[in-house]
């Protein structure tokens, strides 16, 4: 469900705007220096919708338009062939979206929905509100850099940029270039192509450069963070597993996972499904500090099948449970309550006391923490502080704290500037890309109705000689594509924020 508060916030907000606007615009003695002062910084209003429109980078754009024209023309030709494969391939890809997200609406499985490529987005419901700002930062600079696209390329096919602009509609900011008609009306259809393609060129160069500096981030940081020596710890959630005075604090570095090395947040994660997944680890301890499960009280089952031995509550006493070390061929098991830090500090793990033998030639034996069926007990190795130990299901420790690979070489250096980069490289590479695609997209409003009417323009006239046929076959392929982006939106909002 959508959040209330933040609805109420927003629709607040725009009632504000539109009820000042509405009692300037009716004011006798400030209606003409209101619109005035609008139409002097290029302000327009409307509900929901705010939009400013300048012409101050008009040069910027004329400029860059003027760089190298052969490299230009090699790279908008470029774009124009991206353009029609990414046309066709949007059609694929939300048609195959289609397909699992009605999939998904008829089976519980959750992994048919993290398969998807593509998934509506709706701050505040699938978005934390806590990463609002990187959301709509890389969306705007997507929405810039599609635009500048589209000015470049017009201005060097001789049309008019009339100017440029940003607008939010709702809480979605975005940009737009606004070209003079005629003139694209008088170039040919290869060249409006050139143009209408641009946008979702530069989305998708945007897309890979962000994807690169991402990937290469360790390199660039290098000189001032490492990484490869382990985990660190930038935040641990309050109230949390890992919080206390024997948990996990900012600016330690988790090198281990009982006997999985973790060396960066990506290891933290395959430990953590490993350890879930696998049967709980056991651990060597000599024979002799085994004390029997009668002396805290009989062994019972617990509902679900599995064993306790503890019946006094304590935080610091864990039940164990271990093979009888005379009966080597006997599968019958004894308990033991005992001080789940004295038990585990500085021992081995095992699996059966054949493992133990391998490693001492005392007398040891394996024992392992007696848990409910999905609970497990995990040591977690932080240098140079004691383990941490934590009981319980392993996802809740993955969520408990948060994580980066980059270690700060110098005390003085913040540990949230590496996260901060790549968050904002993996939301410009979502986005960006997104915006590839659904502007691909043969839809009515968006630049995949001009591109397909070019490219219709360009390869139909000598086939189909009357302009109202390609104009009957371009609104019928523009009618299926939009129903195709409907159908997603419409059963992706639904799925977001009604199930």
């Amino acid at each position: 469900m959508i959040p209330v508060p933040l609805l109420v916030c927003v629709m607040a907000g725009w009632c504000a705007v539109y009820l000042a606007d509405t009692l300037l615009r009716s004011s006798a003695t400030h209606r003409i220096s209101y619109e005035s002062w609008l139409a002097s910084r290029g302000l327009m209003l409307s509900p929901f919708h705010l939009r400013w429109q300048t012409t101050m980078f008009n040069r910027l754009f004329a400029y860059c338009a003027r760089i190298n024209p052969r490299a230009l023309y090699l790279w908008f030709n470029s774009g124009l062939v991206f353009g029609i494969v990414a046309m066709l391939g949007s059609v694929v890809l939300l048609t195959k979206t289609l397909q699992q997200t009605l999939a998904q609406m008829t089976t519980d499985n959750p992994r048919i929905g993290s398969q998807q490529a593509l998934q509506v987005v709706v701050p505040g419901v699938n978005l934390p509100t806590s990463q609002l700002a990187y959301f709509f930062t890389a969306l705007l600079l997507s929405g810039v850099i599609h635009e500048l696209g589209h000015a470049v390329a017009a201005l060097r096919e001789q049309v008019r940029v009339n100017g440029f602009g940003m607008f939010v509609f709702v809480v979605y900011p975005g940009a737009f270039v606004d070209l003079f008609t005629t003139h694209l009306s008088l170039i040919s259809p290869t060249q409006q192509l050139r143009i209408f393609c641009a946008g979702v060129w530069h989305n998708f160069v945007l897309s890979v450069a962000a994807l690169a500096l991402l990937f290469l981030l360790p390199v660039f940081l290098f000189p001032v963070y490492s990484t490869g020596t382990g985990a660190l710890v930038t935040e641990v959630v309050q109230g949390s597993a890992a919080e206390g005075p024997r948990g996990l604090s900012v600016g330690d570095i988790v090198t281990r996972l009982e006997d999985c090395p973790v060396k960066g947040v990506e290891d933290w994660s395959n430990c953590l499904s490993h350890l879930s997944y696998s049967p709980q680890t056991g651990y060597c301890v000599p024979s002799t500090s085994l004390q029997p499960s009668w002396a805290h009280g009989r062994a019972f089952k617990r509902l679900d099948g599995t064993m306790d031995c503890c019946s006094n509550n304590s935080l610091t006493d864990l039940c164990f449970s271990y093979m009888k070390p005379q009966g080597r061929n006997s599968r019958e098991r004894e308990y033991a309550c005992m001080p789940v830090r004295k038990m585990v500090t500085g021992t081995r793990v095992c699996r059966t006391n054949d493992d133990c033998a391998a490693y001492s030639r005392y007398a040891l034996i394996c024992v392992t923490p007696s848990l409910e069926n999905q609970t497990r007990f995990i040591r977690v190795t932080h240098p140079p502080n004691t383990h941490m130990l934590f009981v319980g299901y392993p996802p809740h420790l993955q969520y408990s704290v948060s994580l980066t690979n980059f270690v700060p070489r110098f005390a003085f250096l913040n540990l949230d500037l590496p996260v901060f980069l790549e968050t904002f490289c993996k939301y410009v590479v979502s986005l960006s890309g997104a915006l590839a695609v659904v502007n691909s997209v043969p839809c009515f409003a968006l630049d995949g109705q001009w591109m397909l009417n070019a490219l219709l323009e360009a390869t139909l006239v000598t086939v189909v000689t009357d302009r109202q046929k390609r104009d009957l076959i371009g609104f019928f392929l523009l009618l299926a594509g939009s129903a195709l982006l409907a159908a997603n939106v419409a059963l992706g909002l639904w799925m977001v924020t009604a199930r």
